[in-house]
This record gives structure tokens, sequence and C-alpha cells, in this order.
């Protein structure tokens, strides 16, 4: 079989290190699920009372986009399992993920991620004591970068964050992005 070239012709993000955001900042209240470097899904899974699920919306072999391809050190010719799925947290979708992973770093003990289903990459990747983590960058993203599908998108501004994970020297690359209906479950409850 051969692979499936997935290119784009959307707006490039534009990631930077938490730290550095001075044009506009994300809500306070998504500040700290920002900046946790913890387990996302640890948190997802708490959040939600156990009521937590895994949708995969796409799971190709296909090249990276040059952005991901920089910031994972690979070629831009090089091929990747690029993993896309919703974190649904209470039947709501919460978070939209996408993962790259080099196929290069799928190899020995990494293997079987080539067939993750709708398991949690994070439930696998936290529980490695050799695991290392790459501080977190973050992006505002709007529809115009077409990242999300557009049916999660909607027309509001979405804040998502992304980092390299590495076990064994192999890179892999997770971006979650916080979607509406997660955001609105951060607010008070309305009395």
């Amino acid at each position: 079989m051969l692979p499936q070239v997935v290119t784009h012709s959307r707006k490039p993000l534009l990631w930077r290190p938490i730290d550095r955001w001075q044009q506009s900042r994300p809500p306070l209240i998504l500040r700290d699920w920002l900046a946790d470097a913890g387990s996302l899904t640890a948190r997802l899974i708490g959040k939600s009372e156990g009521h937590f699920q895994v949708e995969v919306l796409r799971q190709v072999i296909g090249r990276p986009e040059l952005n991901e391809c920089q910031v994972l050190g690979i070629r831009t010719t090089g091929l990747a399992l690029i993993r896309e799925v919703i974190l649904k947290g209470n039947n709501q979708p919460w978070v939209f993920a996408r993962s790259v992973l080099p196929l290069t770093s799928l190899t020995g003990e990494l293997r079987h991620l080539r067939k993750q289903s709708n398991r949690p990459l994070g439930a696998f990747l936290f529980s490695q004591p050799h695991l290392v983590r790459s501080p977190i960058a973050i992006a505002a993203i709007n529809r115009d970068h077409a990242y999300v599908p557009v049916r999660l998108a909607g027309s509001e501004l979405l804040w998502g964050r992304r980092s390299i994970f590495s076990l064994h020297d192999k890179p892999l690359l997770v971006s979650e992005v916080f979607l509406t209906n997660f955001v609105a479950s951060l607010l008070p409850a309305k009395a």
C-alpha cells in the first residue's frame, strides 16, 4: 500500500513558547491547561469524572507540514503517521489532538504505536519512565488556519499547545487544541 500524501493549503500557525505570547493572550481560565506539563489525558479523565473517550478522525501515513518537519528535525520528504482525534469529556468534543509520529520513530519498542486505535496516546506516553518533553509552545487558531476540522472550529478563536515527546531519542509531536465546549465547561455554572 502506498502512503497517502497529505498536503494542506492553509495559513501556517505561529507556535510560540508560552512565555513569549505578547500580542493576544489566552483566556485566564485556559492558561493553566495550556501550561500544564502533566498528562492532559489524566486531567481530562478527572474533569469528566471518568466519562472520557477518544474518537479517531483519521490515521494516515503522510508528509507532515513544513513547520512540523522543522520542529521534529526531519526532512520535508520524510513520512510520518499522522493521527487526528477528538478527546471527549461527558460526550462533548473537548480537545482536537494531532500527533505526528515519524516512521523512523516507530521502530523497536514504539512500533506498536502504529496501531493505537482509540486508546489515548497520552496514557502511553506518561507511563514511560524515560519520557522527555520539550517546552510547550502555544498558538491562537482560527478558521483561516484550517487546522481544526470545520465542524469543530466554529467562529471563535481557539487556543492550542504542542510539544515534542522523546522516548529513546525518538521524537513524536503532539498538538492539542482546546475546543469551545471545553472552554465553556470551565466557566462557572449560572444560577
